[in-house]
């Protein structure tokens, strides 16, 4: 049989992406660690993988080692600026250490500033708006003492996800803080997000002219479940727009579009050097009467999926080659980083399918001449899965978190081996994943 290898551009990035609170441990001082105290989780994140304690090093060095040559991390707000009055220096020389250290190990930094944490002492600003102005302080602040090595960031991660699991209904109210079911406080808390994200690119353009800034926007493909139903594609059709549209495209057009009107942002359009693009899953949308919590909407998967632990999520690849095209068609002068894409499997049978079915689609999109200049797999290590706590297991390492111990898992070496290749061969597939060989490599 010939070898095939589906090879990328030359200088592609290829990393893992992890986040402050979910890696660092003992995070103490920001609204997750309080929300976590109150019960709402499953677990507490304690030491996560202690990364805070110096574990970064061992983490960064399995990194290197199996070739990857880009790493995405998130620095804690709530660690740099404890009280709305004073600064940890050394928190910020930690993070200079970590950064440091990837450019030691020959890896490219990217470094995102927001990702889902705030300040204990921030309290209801992203309501009333107070925390735009604190947002740029703190980014002006940590910009400027890490600008030496980093000059990729990320201002939001998934702003989407923040509003809609802290502040709105149909199943996400709760899971998130402040736990609201608000969709006109949302949607304000969106608006400020926004804000705050112009301040921020306009901050580090004026520290460093030469970065490059975006966000990092979760798009979940959505689907009428039944093609024929004008309802079903009516709320799949609002549903896209709240979870993938309403962030995004005001950084295009300068206006937020929402079901409860147009909040008008011009200084935000064009507040972008590349899109950051999280996918995971694919959701199907039917018109539901027992749901008015979410209009009428219920998003679901199909009961023959192929399906990560907890039946959290479901591998639908295709969605992905689909998200892409939509950031073609309404960003197409932007390069755009795969920021976040992967599948909780402890005992690590469905991820390497996953794994390659998704750099295939990938792949089909650069050979379209997509712009797509990196991929940064979720997850390095196992980690605080957020309200999720430790039950669902996104690494390529597993991780015992009660003794620190990390154990390789056998998609580690498959994204090793498609790292050093710069690509997906069909030596590695039929290594790894033969029951998808035929649909990545057909005769």
């Amino acid at each position: 049989m010939p070898q095939v290898t589906h090879h990328f551009p030359r200088g592609f990035l290829w990393g893992t992406a992890t986040a402050a609170h979910q890696v660092e441990g003992n995070n103490t001082n920001n609204q997750w660690w309080a929300w976590e105290q109150a019960g709402h989780t499953d677990g507490t994140s304690g030491l996560a993988c202690d990364w805070w304690g110096g574990r970064w090093k061992e983490d960064f060095d399995r990194a290197a080692e199996t070739g990857q040559n880009a790493h995405r991390f998130s620095v804690e707000w709530s660690r740099i600026h404890p009280t709305p009055d004073t600064w940890d220096e050394d928190a910020l020389e930690r993070y200079r250490a970590m950064l440091r250290g990837l450019k030691e190990r020959g890896m490219t930094p990217m470094v995102t500033l927001h990702h889902y944490t705030d300040p204990i002492w921030l309290g209801d600003g992203w309501e009333t708006g107070t925390a735009i102005s604190s947002f740029e302080k703190f980014v002006r602040k940590t910009v400027e003492a890490l600008k030496e090595y980093c000059t990729l960031w990320c201002t939001f991660n998934e702003p989407t996800g923040y509003v809609l699991n802290g502040y709105v209904g149909g199943g996400l109210s709760g899971s998130f803080p402040p736990g609201k079911n608000n969709m006109r406080l949302a949607m304000q808390v969106q608006a400020n997000m926004i804000r705050a994200h112009v301040a921020a690119y306009h901050a580090i353009h004026q520290i460093q002219p030469e970065a490059r800034v975006g966000i990092a926007v979760h798009y979940r493909s959505l689907v009428a479940h039944h093609s024929w139903s004008p309802l079903d594609k009516l709320l799949a059709r609002n549903a896209f727009n709240l979870l993938n549209e309403s962030f995004a495209l005001t950084l295009a057009s300068g206006n937020m579009r929402t079901a409860l009107g147009t909040f008008r942002i011009p200084e935000a359009k064009g507040t972008q050097d590349y899109f950051g693009f999280n996918y995971y899953t694919r959701n199907r949308v039917t018109f539901d009467l027992r749901k008015p919590e979410s209009f009428f909407s219920n998003g679901f998967y199909p009961k023959e999926g192929d399906f990560s632990d907890k039946n959290f999520l479901v591998n639908e690849p295709d969605g992905m080659f689909e998200g892409l095209k939509w950031v073609v068609r309404n960003f197409p002068n932007l390069p755009i980083l795969i920021s976040e894409n992967g599948f909780a499997d402890a005992e690590d049978k469905v991820r390497p399918r996953y794994i390659a079915q998704h750099i295939y689609q990938m792949w089909r999109a650069v050979n379209f001449n997509f712009p797509i200049k990196g991929y940064f797999h979720w997850s390095l290590t196992d980690n605080f899965e957020w309200d999720q706590g430790w039950t669902l297991r996104f690494g390529l390492w597993a991780l015992d978190e009660n003794t620190q111990k990390r154990t390789k898992r056998p998609s580690a070496d498959f994204y090793a081996e498609i790292c050093k290749e710069n690509g997906l061969s069909s030596e590695m597939v039929q290594k790894y994943c033969p029951e998808v060989f035929e649909k990545l490599f057909p005769v």
